[in-house]
């Protein structure tokens, strides 16, 4: 396959770190995004001061503020929201070649109609190849050139192996897959086990009690892979147990600092503090999709009734801790 230029649509920390990895591949690389002066301050400055500042654009990343200047692009990363997604390539689909393959760096499921990244570009654009790209993966250690490992997935293991060659760089390694839902899931349910630990943290509940409710978190997001055809090697891999392992340690992460805040008593508007946490809008549609398919999941359950005002987060910990005793891998099993 032929992957040049590069596309990468969303300018803002992870997609400008991005632009950089893929422009280090020797490809030509054009970086959206909507607002035309912060753009076309970019492509002066080279740099992006408000999202990775002091961070410099390789000489090959051309920022853009419209769409048609990708019409070019033989494959597309976007690293818009979650949320955005499907307006986002619903205009791409203006300006696209078939085949193109898009792949999305989202890492969240449609609150709206509850499907997945791909589900949502293979629907706004069934001209193109969907994959995903997730892993345990800061913007700021990526742009830092520090090592970094992630999954990319797609239908296709011959393109999914090309994707992942094409983005491979000394120190961004790519991994790749066919198992697309279970790469879907991990990214998008370890946003919801993140701000479960931060929650705990912030709580001043202990180490000991944050290692449970990932361990406990895990396995229930395990469960829920597995219902869709998920492989459990994948929910071990980058995509699951290494996204989990980054994001609910570290306050870096969005989702674990959005818990962190709600643990110390901070309202849900203000926990967030102006940053997006994709959990908040994941963990009410990871559990309506999980009660279809019954099963428990009582960690994002509890996450879920904190976000949306219901309980408490000392009467969420005591419903948790006083559920049935049972064998470890009966929890939560129906």
């Amino acid at each position: 396959m032929v992957l040049d230029p590069i596309a990468v649509v969303g300018s803002g920390a992870y997609g400008t770190a991005l632009a950089n990895v893929a422009a280090e591949t020797g490809r030509q690389v054009i970086l959206w995004g909507r607002d035309p002066q912060a753009m076309a301050l970019m492509a002066d400055q080279r740099e992006n001061a408000g999202a990775l500042p002091g961070v410099a654009l390789r000489d090959t990343v051309r920022p853009v503020s419209s769409l048609a200047e990708i019409a070019a692009a033989r494959m597309v990363l976007l690293t818009v929201p979650s949320q955005a997604q499907g307006q986002v390539a619903e205009a791409l689909g203006l300006v696209l070649s078939p085949r193109v393959p898009v792949v999305t760096c989202a890492k969240g499921i449609d609150a709206r109609s509850g499907a997945f990244m791909t589900e949502i570009v293979a629907q706004a654009l069934p001209q193109c190849i969907p994959a995903i790209l997730s892993g345990p993966s800061f913007a700021t250690d990526i742009a830092r050139g520090l090592p970094t490992a992630v999954t990319l997935a797609a239908a296709d293991e011959v393109i999914a192996a090309a994707l992942a060659q094409a983005l491979t760089t000394s120190t961004f390694r790519v991994y790749h897959t066919t198992d697309i839902r279970g790469v879907e899931i991990g990214g998008a349910g370890k946003n919801v086990l993140a701000i479960a630990a931060g929650i705990v943290a912030g709580r001043g509940l202990g180490e000991s009690a944050k290692a449970a409710i990932i361990a406990r978190g895990f396995a229930e997001l395990g469960r829920f892979a597995r219902a869709f055809g998920a492989r459990q090697e994948t929910l071990m891999g980058l995509s699951g147990l290494g996204d989990v392992v980054l994001s609910a340690t570290s306050p870096q992460s969005r989702n674990y600092a959005f818990g962190l805040a709600l643990g110390r008593g901070a309202a849900v508007e203000e926990a967030a503090g102006g940053k997006l946490a994709e959990g908040a809008f994941t963990a009410p549609v990871l559990l309506r999709q999980a009660q279809a398919r019954g099963l428990d999941m009582p960690v994002s359950a509890a996450v879920e009734a904190v976000i949306a005002g219901r309980a408490t987060i000392d009467q969420t910990i005591a419903a948790l801790m006083m559920r049935p005793v049972r064998a470890e891998h009966e929890e939560g099993m129906r």
